[in-house]
C-alpha cells in the first residue's frame, strides 16, 4: 500500500503543465536583469541620464509590484489557463512596443506592459508547484524553478553583449518573442486549470491602496538620485507611500475576504523565510546593477566583453539554484541559508574592494562567490517559507512573497542608484575613478542587505512544519 503523501490536486502531467509557466518565468527574469548591461548604451541612444534610464529597469518592478497582490484575487476569478495565456499575449505586446520605441517613454511604456505579464506569471508558477506536486518533490521541483529562472541572469548579460555587439538595442526586446510564443503554445496545449473560481467580493479600495503605496515608495527613491533624500518631491511621495501602505496593511487584517491575506505572517517560517528571499533578492538586484556599469564605465570595457565576465557567475547561480533546491529536502532551510549568506558576504566585500585597475579575473571571482551564496539561500528560505503553509494559503504565502520580492527589487534598484550617484559626486580623480567609487557605496548597501540577511538566519528553524497553521 503507497502511503506517500499526495499532490493536493491531480493533473494529468504536472511536468507539461509547468512549461509555459517556466518559460513565461525565464523571460521575465531575463526582461528583469538583461538590460541592466545595456543601460550606458540606452543612455547615449535615448538621451536620458543614469537617474531616467534606471526607470526601464524600476518601473518594470513597480508594475510586477502592483500586480503581484492582486495576483491571488485574479485566481479567484478567473481560470489557470486564461491567466497564464493572458500574461504571455501581454508580454508580447509589451515587447514588440519596446522593439519599436525610438524614445524613451515608448520604451518605458512596453516594459510596463512586460511588467503586467510577469506580476501574473511568477506567483501562479510557485502557487501551482505547491498544489500538482507531492510534499516529497517540492523541494526539488522548487529547485527546479529557481534553475530556469536564474538560468536568465546567467545568460541574459553575455546574450545582450553578443546583442550590442552586433546589431541595435531593439533587438533585445525581439530575442523575447520566439520564447513567449513557445510558452504560449504549451500554455494552450498543455496548461491544465489548477484551484477553483470563488469570484469573492473585489475591495476597490484595497486595490487602490495597494498600488498608491508601492508607487510612492519606488517613485521616492528612484528620484532620490536625482533630487536628494531631503528634497520636497522625494519627501513627499515617501511619506505618501509609507502612510497609504500602513492603511493598506490595517485594512487588510480586518477584512473578512482580503485581497492580500496578511495574517500568514503569524507563522514564524514564513515570515523569517519571506523576509530572506525579500532580502536576497535586494543582494541580487542591487549588484547585478552596478556590476555591469562598473565594468564598462570603471574599468572602461567594452559592452560585449562586459557579458562574457558575467557570464561565469551567471552559470554558477544557476547551478546553485537547483542544487540548493534539493539541499532543503535533506538539510532544512537554516543551515543552506546561513553558509549562503556568509559566502554572498564575501563576494560583496570584494566587489567593494575594486578599483579601475582591478584585474578581470578578480572581477570574474568576486561576481562567482556572490553568486555562490545568494542562491544557495535563496531556494531553501522560499521552499521554508511557502511549505510552511497549509492549504490554499500557499497561494497568499505565493503572492506576498513575489510581490515583496519585486517591491524590494525595485527599491534596492533605486537606492543603488542614489548612492552610485552620491558616491560618484564625492569621489575624486578621472571619471572612472569616481564610478567606481560611486560602485562602492551602491556595494556598500549591499553588504548592509546581506549582514541582515546573517542575523536572521539564527532565527530560523532547521525545517518548516506545515503544522504551525493546521
Amino acid at each position: 500500500m503507497n502511503t506517500k503523501p499526495q499532490a493536493r490536486q491531480h493533473v494529468r502531467h504536472p511536468k507539461l503543465a509547468m512549461v509555459s509557466m517556466l518559460l513565461g518565468a525565464f523571460v521575465g527574469m531575463f526582461s528583469e536583469t538583461s538590460l541592466n548591461i545595456a543601460l550606458p548604451n540606452l543612455i547615449r541612444a535615448l538621451h536620458v541620464n543614469t537617474s531616467t534610464i534606471q526607470w526601464l529597469v524600476t518601473g518594470y518592478m513597480l508594475v510586477i509590484g502592483i500586480i503581484l497582490p492582486l495576483s491571488s484575487l485574479i485566481s479567484k476569478w478567473f481560470t489557470t489557463r486564461q491567466i497564464i495565456i493572458f500574461a504571455l499575449a501581454d508580454f508580447i505586446v509589451g515587447s514588440v512596443i519596446s522593439a519599436l520605441g525610438s524614445s524613451f517613454m515608448v520604451v518605458l511604456i512596453g516594459r510596463m506592459i512586460q511588467g503586467i505579464g510577469t506580476g501574473l506569471i511568477l506567483p501562479l508558477m510557485f502557487a501551482v508547484v505547491m498544489q500538482i506536486f507531492p510534499p516529497q518533490k517540492i523541494g526539488a521541483v522548487m529547485g527546479v524553478c529557481a534553475l530556469v529562472i536564474m538560468f536568465a541572469p546567467a545568460i541574459g548579460p553575455t546574450l545582450t553583449g553578443l546583442i550590442l555587439a552586433k546589431l541595435s538595442w531593439n533587438w533585445i526586446f525581439w530575442a523575447f518573442v520566439p520564447f513567449l510564443a513557445i510558452a504560449l503554445i504549451f500554455a494552450i496545449t498543455s496548461l491544465e486549470n489548477v484551484g477553483h473560481l470563488t469570484r469573492p467580493h473585489v475591495d476597490i479600495l484595497s486595490i487602490l491602496e495597494s498600488a498608491v503605496g508601492c508607487s510612492g515608495l519606488v517613485i521616492g527613491a528612484s528620484l532620490s538620485s536625482r533630487d536628494g533624500w531631503l528634497s520636497m518631491p522625494v519627501m513627499i511621495a515617501l511619506i505618501v507611500g509609507v502612510v497609504v501602505l500602513a492603511l493598506y496593511i490595517h485594512r487588510q487584517l480586518h477584512l473578512d475576504a482580503p485581497i492580500l491575506n496578511l495574517k500568514v505572517f503569524a507563522n514564524k517560517s514564513f515570515a523569517i523565510g519571506s523576509t530572506l528571499v525579500m532580502l536576497d533578492f535586494g543582494i541580487i538586484l542591487s549588484a547585478m546593477y552596478l556590476l555591469p556599469m562598473y565594468i564598462q564605465n570603471g574599468l572602461l570595457l567594452p559592452v560585449a566583453l562586459t557579458g562574457i565576465i558575467m557570464l561565469p557567475g551567471g552559470i554558477i547561480n544557476a547551478l546553485t539554484s537547483a542544487f540548493a533546491g534539493r539541499m532543503y529536502d535533506q538539510v532544512g532551510a537554516k543551515k543552506p541559508a546561513m553558509i549562503g549568506f556568509v559566502i554572498a558576504l564575501v563576494g560583496a566585500i570584494m566587489l567593494a574592494c575594486t578599483t579601475p585597475h582591478s584585474s578581470v579575473a578578480y572581477v570574474i571571482a568576486a561576481h562567482v562567490i556572490l553568486m555562490i551564496g545568494c542562491p544557495l539561500a535563496m531556494s531553501p528560505s522560499q521552499t521554508s517559507a511557502l511549505n510552511s503553509l497549509s492549504g490554499m494559503q500557499s497561494a497568499d504565502g505565493s503572492t506576498i512573497l513575489n510581490t515583496m520580492q519585486q517591491i524590494v527589487g525595485a527599491l534596492a534598484t533605486a537606492l543603488a542608484t542614489s548612492f552610485l550617484e552620491l558616491g560618484r559626486m564625492a569621489g575624486t580623480g578621472n571619471l572612472a575613478t569616481k564610478f567606481t567609487n560611486g560602485v562602492h557605496w551602491g556595494i556598500y548597501f549591499t553588504i548592509v542587505l546581506v549582514v541582515i540577511g546573517i542575523l536572521l538566519t539564527f532565527l530560523m528553524q532547521d525545517k518548516a512544519h506545515s503544522e504551525d497553521l493546521k
